[in-house]
């Protein structure tokens, strides 16, 4: 349900959002231009690396009492693994397809959401959610166009990381008021650390200090991001905020085209279209009473293919208590 609240509220909570989205797009641009020379394992290893100061000062300021022993270690050590493979992907799928393309599949990722809540949240997902994840699956193909491009090894990678971010959500809407805060993110981030440490060593070049910088830059940006984003839906309802996402197609279109040289044909755009509006309706049906239990979609707050292992969410929740 809308909160009632004054519209300026609402749409600073929007304009923090569209922010908060713009400085994810000028991250992915970083990321695009560096995958072009380096493996993804290394820039996410760096990206993480980079930002574990910052992220140990959120992890030691959490006072709530226990320790770092999971409730749920298998769904933890999922939570960790699929966030990871999401990252990694989302990475691999920026350097080797047009940004627009990697956000027109990204977005699918509140439809895939809305499937898995009905096995792993018991969800009750009724004819016109069904109807719009359908739909919303068609637009996916319409992005594709297997018919006249062939599926590529981006493509694949952009289709693992919406599922695997999607899990990453679903794992954390199930277990999340079980687990400490600290243990959420710990797990994740060490996770991503460790993964790509291990994989290193095989794909490693050599980084001038002008791609350190970027690399850094990388890391800042994610934090800076999230930032925007908590300041977002402390300020607006989620129904108002969520859909700002959709905001990086225009982003995506503007840096393509001036620093990539990119034109990605119609269907893109058209097949980006039917998804984001599918998503919104979902959005919308879960913000209206006794449709949705679970509000699966629209209780995820952190957007897919970051490699910090952080999720808006927690923290939000952490500054509500305070």
């Amino acid at each position: 349900m809308i909160r009632n609240v004054s519209l300026s509220a609402n749409t600073s909570g929007a304009l923090f959002g569209l922010a908060a989205f713009a400085t994810f797009s000028i991250h992915d641009v970083i990321v695009k231009q560096l995958g072009a020379s380096y493996s993804p394992f290394q820039i996410v290893f760096f990206s993480a690396l980079l930002s574990f100061p910052l992220i140990t000062i959120i992890l030691v300021s959490d006072q709530k009492p226990g320790t770092l022993r999971p409730v749920h270690p298998w769904w933890i050590a999922l939570r960790s693994v699929s966030g990871s493979a999401s990252a990694i992907c989302a990475f691999y799928a920026f350097g080797q397809l047009p940004l627009s393309q990697v956000y027109g599949i990204l977005f699918a990722a509140p439809l895939i959401i809305t499937v898995l809540a009905i096995p792993m949240l018991g969800e009750v997902i009724r004819i016109r959610r069904g109807l719009a994840v359908l739909v919303g699956l068609v637009g996916v193909l319409v992005v594709l166009n297997p018919d006249k491009t062939p599926m590529s090894s981006g493509h694949i990678a952009a289709l693992i990381a919406a599922f695997t971010g999607a899990l990453n959500s679903i794992i954390v809407r199930k277990i999340g008021n079980d687990e400490r805060g600290v243990v959420m993110i710990l797990y994740p981030m060490l996770t991503n650390l460790v993964l790509t440490a291990m994989v290193l060593p095989f794909v490693y070049v050599a980084v001038p200090i002008a791609d350190l910088g970027g690399l850094a830059v990388v890391s800042a940006l994610v934090l800076l991001a999230m930032g925007l984003l908590i300041a977002a839906y402390t300020r607006g309802d989620a129904i108002i905020v969520a859909p700002m996402q959709y905001s990086q197609i225009i982003w995506a279109t503007l840096f393509g085209v001036l620093w990539f040289n990119e034109f990605p044909e119609w269907q893109t755009y058209v097949g980006t279209a039917i998804i984001a509006l599918s998503g919104i309706y979902i959005l919308k049906r879960e913000a209206t009473g006794n449709v949705s239990k679970n509000t699966p979609v629209l209780k995820t707050r952190t957007r897919i293919g970051t490699a910090t292992g952080v999720r808006v969410g927690s923290i939000l929740r952490r500054k509500r208590k305070k």
